[in-house]
């Protein structure tokens, strides 16, 4: 028998909680887990999926969570779904069927998509998408006053979106309300309907100058008036030197549970099933994440690389920031990367012949059928070598948009705004990374860990000592969600079950001849002393030592003069760390890592790295 649900996570009594099922609703798959109490730890102990079905001809997304989670009861010999297709709740601890809390994420129906606007490009439109990007949304466009486009272009534009919501923001407060009040004039003319419900009144945050707020709200009318639902909050851009995300931030979350979700098929039932707010797949990835980086004092990148988008998530010095490379993806985009990246850049990574007009036939497959998987080793390496290029390209795009972030109220003068926007210097410092995770098919499915971690090191070109990781099943969205309502489960699963810690890499920073010395390496139990492994490596060269998980050494590196290890150009390092499934690489490639111009040169670069990835 199912129960009537509180969704009010400051009512859930925790001392209670044992059985915790949790759903991440993708575009394509809904993804169940059983998190359970065992004794006094949290474990992640069962997990299964079903087709989504929130479009035709189900229309109803809680089929296929009902699916996944049935699928989940005869995994666990528990009964979780009542006759009539609703989540049994526990009444008492002797119950042996029921779950004690349900919550979910969602990116069906493509995830939240948002239009941004704002006066000026690089400044107030910039911050509000940094908004919608953080609070787990799309970035369709971004509207701005000197976007090049006229007026009829503008608003050209945002009918044919279609958006899910919109977010204006513009001037600092007291400033012209003139130029933000022609951005709403242009936007209210447009009227863009929504992707769902006929009688759907569009959700549209403002967070510009508060000044301005009166003739925006005479813009768009009253309530319901001009099929506009008005939101006003505190300015994104109070003043230049401060950016305001957290209110725009929080009412995105809001409407899209009040509105977006409400009006999507099925999606009103499945609110009323939740303990817990559902949150934008993105948004909860990225709650976890931060959590961690806090709670470890770590600056940390995570890559959720999947079919059409690859997102980049970082958090340095407490600022977070995400960005959605919408045309890089390992099937329905796979030509977007080779085309962007060039297949020369592609094959680079490739050490056996390949026929190039065969490849171009294989991505169109990939395409087409983008369910598919690779059924041979030269598919593998293909998919790999594209995987690397994808994975490049998002990061160099993370960096770009990340030139200009801050953190809530996080003071900058307008002197370091303009030294910033014209130099391109990036908050994200390679050298500085701790903790780099992956996740996404290619990278979490690859068949043997190693390759999940050269796939790592080639893309994102670590410097120094950095962490290396993996999401096991992606389940980071799941615990995003369960940490709003029982942070310490959610931490302790992630660490237990979420978490695979590859191991480290060590890499110098610096350029030099290939064959020339670059760093000397030690590696010493930290207990006992006693020498590990230890050598001296030449540019171009990599090493790896396989050091348990458990395994706590210290590790000492000397670099040569023109290189730096994290202590500055030509100082030795000592670190202790803990190893990994894979164990530390030491690589002497240099950063930037330049392969030979030579082809035969280059592949025999190729097939050395990989075979120190496979006998070591």
């Amino acid at each position: 028998m199912s129960h009537a649900v509180d969704a009010s996570p400051s009512s859930i009594d925790l001392t209670k909680i044992r059985f915790v099922l949790a759903t991440d609703c993708g575009s394509t798959t809904t993804k169940a887990i059983l998190i359970e109490k065992v004794g006094d730890s949290w474990r992640q102990t069962q997990r299964a999926e079903a087709p989504t079905t929130v479009e035709d001809p189900f229309a109803d997304v809680t089929i296929g969570v009902s699916n996944a989670i049935t699928e989940i009861g005869e995994l666990a010999g528990r009964r979780f779904i009542a006759d009539d297709g609703t989540i049994i709740r526990r009444r008492d601890h002797n119950d042996v069927d029921g779950c004690d809390l349900y919550i979910s994420t969602s990116s069906a129906g493509g995830g939240l998509q948002m239009v941004v606007a704002g006066v000026v490009a690089q400044m107030t439109a910039a911050s509000a998408k940094r908004a919608a990007l953080g609070a787990g949304a799309i970035v369709m466009d971004t509207i701005a006053a000197n976007d090049k486009r006229r007026p009829h272009e503008r608003i050209q534009r945002i009918r044919e979106l279609r958006p899910d919501m919109v977010l204006i923001s513009g001037g600092t407060d007291g400033g012209n309300v003139q130029q933000v009040v022609q951005i709403a004039e242009q936007i209210a003319p447009a009227k863009p309907r929504p992707r769902f419900g006929g009688e759907y009144e569009l959700p549209l945050i403002f967070a510009g100058n508060r000044d301005a707020a009166p003739q925006v709200r005479a813009i768009f009318g009253a309530r319901g008036e001009k099929g506009f639902d008005l939101s006003v909050v505190d300015n994104l851009r109070p003043t230049l030197e401060y950016e305001n995300l957290g209110p725009a931030r929080d009412k995105i979350h809001d409407v899209f549970l009040e509105h977006v979700m409400a009006h999507a098929p099925g999606y009103d039932r499945l609110m009323a099933w939740s303990d817990a707010p559902i949150m934008p797949t993105p948004g909860a990835v990225g709650d976890i994440l931060q959590r961690i980086a806090a709670r470890d004092g770590l600056n940390a990148v995570c890559v959720d690389i999947g079919g059409a988008t690859t997102d980049v998530f970082s958090v340095f010095d407490g600022t977070f920031n995400r960005t959605v490379s919408a045309n890089l993806g390992m099937s329905y985009s796979i030509s977007n990367v080779c085309a962007e990246a060039g297949m020369d850049n592609v094959l680079r990574w490739v050490h056996i012949d390949m026929d190039e007009h065969e490849l171009r036939n294989r991505v169109k497959n990939k395409m087409i059928r983008p369910t598919t998987i690779p059924q041979s080793a030269e598919a593998l390496i293909f998919e790999q070598a594209v995987a690397r290029e994808a994975l490049r390209l998002a990061y160099v795009q993370h960096k770009e948009f990340a030139t200009t972030l801050k953190g809530v109220q996080q003071q900058r003068t307008v002197g370091d705004l303009f030294a910033q926007q014209s130099s391109g210097q990036s908050i994200v410092d390679d050298m500085r990374l701790d903790l780099l995770v992956a996740s996404g098919g290619v990278l979490s499915h690859a068949p043997k860990m190693e390759q999940t971690a050269a796939m790592l090191v080639d893309s994102f070109e670590p410097q120094g000592f950095t962490q290396l990781a993996k999401d096991s099943i992606f389940m980071m969205p799941h615990l995003g969600v369960l940490a709003s309502v029982h942070a310490s489960a959610a931490m302790e699963v992630f660490e237990r079950d979420c978490l695979v810690r590859l191991g480290w890499c060590v890499a110098a920073k610096g350029e030099g001849k290939w064959g020339k010395p670059c760093f000397r390496y030690r590696v010493s139990s930290a207990s006992t002393r006693g020498e590990i492994a230890s050598g001296t490596l030449a540019c171009g060269d990599v090493a790896l030592v396989r050091v348990g998980h458990d395994d706590e050494v210290e590790v000492v590196v000397e670099p040569e003069r023109a290189f730096d290890l994290g202590a500055g150009a030509g100082k030795p390092v000592t670190r202790r760390v803990k190893g990994g499934t894979v164990g530390i690489l030491f690589d002497a490639r240099g950063r930037p890592l330049l392969l030979p111009d030579d082809a035969a040169a280059r592949r025999a670069a190729v097939t050395r790295w990989k075979k120190v990835w496979e006998t070591a």
